[in-house]
């Protein structure tokens, strides 16, 4: 059975733990799209983990975990991730790459900074890992497969000096720094090639193979709905498709009709790290409070550090989300951030040039809309450590339904803690 785990807004909805909880029933894990633009928190008996470029079935010894031909590959940050993992007692995991992965090049990294640079006020809030240049040279047809570095060392050489022409002309001419010399980047596709080899496979006959004969297969995206390339807050969203149709893709060997479970995750309140829409967004003290309460520490950026923009729980926009993913299901998290709150404000419509709307316009309808807000009693005290739904306070069992109800899938998983104990099942 192949299950995917995707976000349902802007990223930063807890799937990290989520994917770590089911994990441990699960056969294999895999990676199928972004890069280490983002992170996902896990907190378990090893201690608190940020993953960015490894799937989060790592923890678990007996699972293969694969990162998949459609992620963006950060052969340093995937070095130093596994080496972090050890240093802190996790058991080496048994993870592959596929073999038609693409690399994250150096200049790729110096590119979205550039830019960044050069668009000054009106730049995209990039967390500057190369994720944008990186997707625009594969579909330009001139990136690197993981496997062309195990080939024709001559043919690779070429193939780094005809690029480099083209990136040389744009870095001396477009952004005046120094330009890339061939041979330095050679050798350092030699040291990325040392240090994939022990883990580069031909991921797609395994992954089919398993699919076909009914492993339990876990697909891991990474952000949200609503910074999909496609169907998001164009264009302040990722460089890659973030929904879990894209997994039968990205994962490699997956037919589409065989992902049968999409579960979707939800926040409890709404948060997005990055420039771009966001309506249900609240600012000041009123930010900063739920901030400071949100997540285990506060809600900052698992990658940039930096402090999340935060808002009330958007039901149009979690709507839109579930339904472009094609939710079977929702995880509902970090609801015990809502515990110190006597009323909880809730974005339950828009409106959009004098009229109520309830559904999610495109980006540039989207700048005109403001949030309807329907406030709703809060429970004020700690529910961590709660097992069962019946035992959650009145107020918060209410709350919890009244998202359903608006967003219109059930919400089967309720997140109460950053723990992989801190769940209630209904």
């Amino acid at each position: 059975m192949v299950r995917a785990i995707v976000g349902a807004n802007w990223g930063d909805e807890g799937k990290g733990k989520i994917t770590d909880v089911l994990a441990q029933e699960s056969d294999m894990v895999i990676r199928f799209q972004g890069g280490s633009n983002a992170g996902h928190t896990i907190i378990n008996n090893y201690g608190k983990f940020a993953l960015h470029q490894l799937p989060s079935g790592v923890f678990c010894d007996n699972i293969t975990n694969i990162i998949g031909n459609g992620v963006a590959l950060s052969v340093e940050n995937f070095t130093k991730e596994i080496q972090s993992l050890i240093d802190r007692g996790v058991p080496k995991p048994h993870i592959l790459v596929s073999d038609r992965a693409q690399i994250v090049m150096p200049y790729h990294v110096l590119f979205d900074c550039y830019e960044e640079e050069r668009l000054g006020g009106k730049s995209f809030g990039s967390t500057k890992s190369g994720i944008a240049p990186f997707y625009s040279d594969k579909f330009s047809k001139i990136g690197f497969q993981v496997n062309e570095l195990f080939d024709d060392t001559d043919e690779l050489k070429e193939k780094i000096a005809r690029i480099l022409e083209v990136k040389n002309a744009i870095i001396r001419n477009v952004y005046n720094k120094e330009e890339i010399r061939p041979e330095d980047m050679f050798n350092k596709l030699m040291e990325y090639k040392e240090a994939l080899a022990p883990y580069v496979a031909n991921t797609f006959d395994l992954v089919h193979d398993a699919a076909m004969s009914g492993k339990k297969i876990l697909l891991e995206g990474q952000l949200g709905s609503l910074k999909d390339t496609d169907f998001g807050i164009y264009p302040m969203v990722t460089s890659s498709n973030t929904i879990a149709g894209y997994g039968a893709v990205g994962a490699g060997g997956i037919p589409p009709y065989e992902i049968k479970d999409i579960i979707t995750v939800v926040k409890a309140y709404s948060s997005a790290v990055g420039a771009g829409e966001f309506v249900s967004e609240i600012f000041g003290e009123e930010a900063e409070l739920l901030r400071k309460n949100g997540g285990d520490g506060g809600e900052y950026g698992a990658t940039t550090g930096r402090p999340r923009r935060m808002g009330w729980f958007d039901i149009v926009a979690t709507r839109y989300g579930c339904k472009v993913q094609g939710a079977t299901q929702v995880a509902f998290t970090v609801l015990d951030a809502l515990g110190y709150l006597d009323e909880i404000p809730v974005c339950v419509a828009y409106e959009l040039d004098g009229e109520r709307i309830d559904y999610f316009p495109s980006t540039t309808k989207l700048k005109r809309a403001k949030p309807v807000l329907e406030v709703l009693p809060g429970w004020k005290c700690d529910i961590r450590g709660i097992r069962k739904y019946e035992e959650l306070p009145e107020n918060c069992r209410r709350y919890i339904e009244f998202a359903e109800k608006g967003v219109g899938v059930p919400f089967t998983m309720i997140s109460n803690g950053p723990k992989r104990e801190d769940i209630i099942y209904r």
